[in-house]
């Protein structure tokens, strides 16, 4: 890979790596490459050695769990997908004239539309440098369809494809994020805008990798949404900030362990190749790798259901949330947390002792006057 400012990355992963996370992944098992939705719910729980290393090899984690006998319902349905394609199409017709709508150009002849094709990701990686650094050194309006960026993710790379990115005559670069959900009276679903302004904020962090060594940029800290108004399929446009989203996920991406550093702290042999394992194998290779379960994982995970079902097995406090989890401090599983309540066990000077036990006399003395008797 090049290591040229116009990749936006700092340097080229190395070849021992790249071999060693195809052995785990499967010599013969083309890599499953992470998109910014998958990397911004990895950013969301940063503590995860086990997503990390598994997305880092571009394992096929649906299949990974299918195998395990966990299988999860998760990812976009066929129907969502089409839609999605059916109404990004309607946007961009006629070169987009109606995306410029949106942005605010009358005339779309004065826009220019760079051709972004190259041969591979390193190279249409550094074809949409060049062409946004072309861009804000003309100073005219330019509108990149699917540009692809580059952003370092614990050590390994990871590309990129907005659905658009705006250049304005002032060198201002905005992300265009289209989506199929309905803006009915200009408001959308609060979880589904949040969701993709987490994943626009992926964008803009690679954006801003590319802007650092082009002279006059600068990217808009906010991003163009672009649904369908009320129950119709005509576009409209929200400007949505993106700040925090941009500000959380940069941090948690610098959390995240390196993936050479997870991969050689795994035990010989150890491998995630579906094809060729047993679930057996599969298993112990899984476990091997130190995880983080949170309830949230269930939404953003294919392992999930794996997890949980191993948190259950061991008791772990981690199936509360992570909210409990973090009051608890040492008191690690349910059944010791039950323990400190009814004080049979734990140090009643530490304070999430002293609560849980707190807790119970006023459960009980709420039980007795209303005539119960508390459950022991």
């Amino acid at each position: 890979m090049s290591a040229s400012p116009d990749s936006g990355l700092s340097r080229p992963p190395q070849t021992t790596r790249r071999r060693q996370l195809a052995e785990l992944r499967g010599p013969a098992t083309p890599p499953r490459p992470l998109d910014a939705r998958a990397l911004a719910a990895l950013a969301a729980n940063p503590g995860c050695r086990r997503r990390a290393l598994l997305d880092g090899a571009g394992v096929d984690k649906s299949a990974l769990a299918a195998k395990l006998g966990s299988p999860a319902p998760f990812g976009q349905s066929q129907f969502a997908i089409v839609r999605g394609n059916s109404f990004e199409a309607k946007v961009k017709a006629d070169g987009g004239r109606e995306l410029l709508r949106l942005i605010g150009v009358e005339d779309p002849g004065t826009v220019s539309v760079p051709e972004l094709s190259a041969a591979g990701p390193e190279g249409r990686v550094a074809r949409t440098a060049l062409a946004l650094r072309e861009a804000t050194a003309a100073g005219t309006w330019t509108l990149l369809d699917h540009p692809l960026l580059a952003l370092e993710v614990a050590g390994s790379p990871v590309y990129l494809e907005p659905d658009a990115v705006v250049v304005r005559p002032d060198g201002g670069w905005t992300v265009v994020e289209i989506k199929s959900f309905p803006m009915v009276d200009g408001a959308a679903d609060a979880s589904k805008v949040g969701a993709a302004a987490r994943q626009a904020a992926v964008y803009v962090l690679a954006l801003e990798r590319v802007a650092a060594a082009t002279e006059g940029a600068r990217v808009a800290q906010s991003v163009l949404l672009v649904c369908p108004k009320d129950f119709s399929n005509l576009p409209t446009a929200s400007v949505v900030d993106v700040r925090k989203q941009r500000s959380v996920t940069r941090r948690q991406l610098d959390r995240l362990t390196r993936i050479d550093e997870i991969a050689a702290a795994l035990p010989e042999g150890v491998s995630f190749d579906v094809a060729e394992r047993s679930a057996e194998e599969l298993t112990a290779a899984v476990e091997s790798v130190p995880h983080q379960y949170a309830p949230e994982c269930l939404a953003a995970c294919e392992l999930a259901f794996h997890c949980r079902s191993r948190t259950r097995q061991a008791d772990a406090v981690e199936t509360l949330g992570r909210s409990v989890r973090g009051e608890l401090g040492g008191l690690t599983t349910v059944g010791a947390v039950l323990a400190a309540a009814r004080g049979e066990e734990g140090d009643p000077a530490d304070p999430a002792v002293a609560a849980l036990r707190r807790a119970r006399a006023l459960r009980e003395e709420a039980l007795s006057g209303a005539g119960v008797r508390a459950c022991r």
